[in-house]
């Protein structure tokens, strides 16, 4: 009895996944996803010239762009394609990855529903602050880690937690070295928009890799506050010896992502 509605789902997912309005949505999504990392870039280099007090992360670069003229409609047309990227990862951990197999094809269902998840927060934030509302104090990541560390072995949790984060940079860093991104691609890139691939890559890693750390520090320290997202994360390279330099480069990766997201967007793969 399952089995029928099972194979209907497949068949539908796969009717949307070969639409082109669909598409067409998920490359205005990645085009958006490109802008806010270009924020995020601008916010970081500012914070290393000590001339910007906003938060340098993808929900401060999302309220930065509310600032901008009309700032609230593309808030709402950032969120719209934000969750239509999701929509994209969600239909891709059910039905995509379909030029691989075996466990290849498992790995990459498993990472794209890991990014539904990391769109559709991102999504959420973009229409959160389109309506107006604001975060109390204290950042997600240290309420994240305040309740796990309040829970038996709640130390290891959040320990667990800053590895697997800290992962996730490591695999960052590893897909652009080894030109892995290509993956989600059709066809190939040139050889300029590789190096915007490749350093964009590494430098949202390094950053991502940091705020693992700050996970892990707080495990150790049992201090929720020394947990943080991007923008702590920024902070404490700014604060360590030659700072300012990494802080400039990871800006400047940020800013390649969000180009390489441009390229993304006009040669994403759908199957």
């Amino acid at each position: 009895m399952n089995e029928p509605n099972l194979d209907d789902a497949r068949d539908a997912a796969h009717e949307v996944g070969d639409s082109t309005a669909y598409r067409w949505l998920v490359r205005g999504g990645l085009v958006a996803f490109g802008v806010v990392h270009l924020l995020v870039g601008y916010l970081a280099v500012r914070l290393a010239f000590g001339s910007g007090s906003e938060d340098a992360s993808q929900s401060g670069a999302l309220r930065q762009l509310a600032k901008a003229p009309l700032g609230v409609v593309l808030l709402w047309g950032t969120s719209v394609g934000l969750f239509v990227i999701a929509l994209w990862q969600a239909l891709s951990a059910f039905v995509g990855h379909r030029h691989l197999s075996g466990f290849d094809r498992l790995r990459r269902r498993i990472a794209s529903a890991g990014r539904t998840i990391i769109y559709g927060v991102l999504g959420w934030n973009a229409a959160s602050i389109a309506l107006g509302s604001s975060s109390g104090g204290g950042s997600e990541s240290e309420t994240a880690s305040a309740v796990l560390l309040s829970l038996p072995l709640g130390r290891v949790l959040v320990g667990l937690l800053g590895l697997a984060v800290a992962a996730v940079g490591v695999e960052k860093i590893v897909k652009g070295v080894r030109d892995k991104y290509e993956e989600e691609l059709r066809g190939t890139l040139s050889d300029a928009a590789r190096w915007f691939a490749r350093i964009g890559h590494v430098g949202k890693g390094v950053a991502i890799i940091v705020v693992g750390g700050l996970f892990l520090w707080a495990a150790w320290t049992y201090d929720a506050d020394s947990a943080g997202g991007m923008d702590q994360a920024l902070q404490t390279v700014r604060s360590a010896p030659f700072g300012v330099v990494m802080l400039i480069a990871i800006g400047l990766g940020f800013a390649c992502y969000g180009i390489y997201c441009f390229f993304w967007a006009r040669r994403a793969r759908f199957h």
